[in-house]
């Protein structure tokens, strides 16, 4: 269950460290991608206990041939140095690696003239940044940290100089404190400077929470500056931005990546679906440990050194088979399951239209599927698959249904894309009420409680109709 519930990628990662804790488990060198659901595996009735010399099956693949007592020998030299096969030709997977935020603030950290003491106060202050672009630890508590963890005794004033020193590197706004910190930084780097910037900075100086709150005219009517003044200013604040960090981009950019765990394809009018290869490696039971297990069987003797290295052995063999099981049924449970939620949204599927889209709950696809709710919860959580249409979560086909004056089931997800349109379609000096949304989806047909509309539209990320008004 644990294994169903993990992405593609984090199964990549499990089943590598799988294999560097289990020297009876292999990669095969003959995978081929488009034989998703091959795996060369045990059948699973096989004892590893009597009767081994009879299990040829299990040694398929090229292997090894180590002998028992070499493997004793190992074990009282403590030399455990088994030969794990990474890529091709025994080689290194090769990943490409992004600087990262730090990295670059860093960077820009080294083309100052500092000396050793005020790099390492510094380099230290960097590091208390967040990903945001935000300072998160206060003067005296950086402090503190460099007493404690680099035995460094400082003062505030020489933080706060150094301090300054990074408030001037790239992106804007950085190590700032606070939203109307950075967006002040920014400001006042932007040239030339202008009676517009003068007023921003005035408005996020005095006025930043009703600004945020969008009472415009109140802001207004206490600078007492003309509407177009105000007009300019709000432009060159909604031109600034709200995370400094977000500009250059997160720690690690290879997790915005999205690793699709299914792909469906459309030949000819018949949907097909296929595994991620990630999901179907080819994995193996050792041979070199399938032949000490034979050796112990046909050794007359059997002393205790033996009998103890066999049952590491056979533990290990054990554990290889059971983690080849778990695989073969985590694909078989996600294929099941992938085309059941692709058999009952096979409009969507064909045409990409998600007012096609049926009514689906997890209860629909369990009952489908014979698996039970929390099976298809783990296997639709976290998941993604690939169409023609895009890439999508499997959560997105789930919808509860809402009825039609004709009668008729509809998706909630439908009158979400609806609702979506009435906003963006919306006059936005006078936007609409939570109440004239309900009234205009009526007219369509949709008899919608006022609080199910606030659902949506919060599901939706839609902010409430005050916040949306533009000037």
């Amino acid at each position: 269950m644990k294994l169903l519930e993990v992405t593609s990628v984090s199964l990549d990662q499990r089943i590598k460290e799988e294999l560097e804790e289990n020297p009876a488990l292999e990669l095969g060198s003959d995978y081929r991608d488009d034989d998703v659901y091959q795996l060369d595996t045990p059948d699973a009735d096989t004892d590893y206990g009597e009767g081994m010399d009879e299990e040829v099956d299990l040694t398929q693949g090229e292997g090894e041939n180590i002998d028992l007592d070499q493997f004793l020998k190992q074990e009282e030299d403590g030399d455990h140095e088994y030969n794990y096969k990474q890529g091709e030709e025994g080689g290194q997977t090769a990943l490409l690696s992004e600087p990262s935020f730090h990295d670059f603030l860093l960077d820009q950290l080294r083309m100052l003239s500092l000396n050793d003491r005020q790099h390492m106060i510094a380099e230290h202050i960097i590091g208390s940044i967040d990903d945001d672009g935000f300072l998160r630890r206060e003067v005296p508590a950086i402090i503190d940290d460099l007493a404690f963890t680099h035995n460094i005794t400082t003062t505030p004033e020489e933080v706060n100089e150094l301090l300054e020193k990074i408030r001037d590197f790239d992106p804007p706004g950085v190590g700032a404190w606070t939203l109307e910190e950075a967006l002040l930084l920014q400001l006042s780097k932007l040239k030339p400077y202008t009676r517009a910037i003068r007023h921003a900075q005035k408005i996020i100086e005095s006025h930043f929470s009703d600004l945020i709150n969008k009472y415009y005219q109140r802001i207004q009517k206490s600078m007492e500056i003309s509407e177009e003044d105000f007009r300019k200013a709000v432009a060159v604040i909604s031109r600034l931005t709200p995370r400094p960090g977000a500009s250059f981009g997160t720690a690690n950019k290879n997790e915005n990546y999205v690793v699709p765990d299914f792909y469906v394809y459309n030949n000819n009018g018949k949907l097909e679906v296929s595994l991620n290869s990630l999901n179907a490696p080819d994995l193996r039971i050792s041979e070199g440990y399938m032949e000490m297990m034979k050796a112990y069987e046909r050794s007359e003797k059997k002393n205790k050194e033996q009998r103890e290295a066999v049952n590491f052995i056979k533990s290990k063999l054990d554990g290889a088979k059971w983690f080849i099981d778990a695989i073969r049924q985590r694909q078989h449970t996600m294929s099941q399951t992938m085309q059941t939620i692709v058999n009952m949204q096979q409009n969507f599927f064909l045409t990409g239209d998600e007012s096609t889209l049926r009514p689906m709950v997890l209860k629909d696809v369990a009952a489908a599927t014979g698996y039970d709710i929390s099976t298809i919860s783990r296997v639709s959580n976290s998941k993604y698959v690939q169409t023609e249409y895009g890439t999508f979560r499997l959560k997105f086909f789930f919808s509860e249904s809402l009825q039609h004056d004709s009668g008729e089931e509809v998706s909630s997800r439908e009158v979400k894309v609806m609702l979506t349109d009435l906003v963006n379609g919306e006059d936005k000096r006078n936007p609409l009420s939570d109440d004239q949304l309900k009234a205009l989806l009526e007219e369509k047909g949709f008899h919608i409680a006022r609080r199910t509309i606030a659902k949506y539209r919060e599901m939706l990320n839609i902010p409430v109709a005050r916040l949306r008004k533009e000037l």
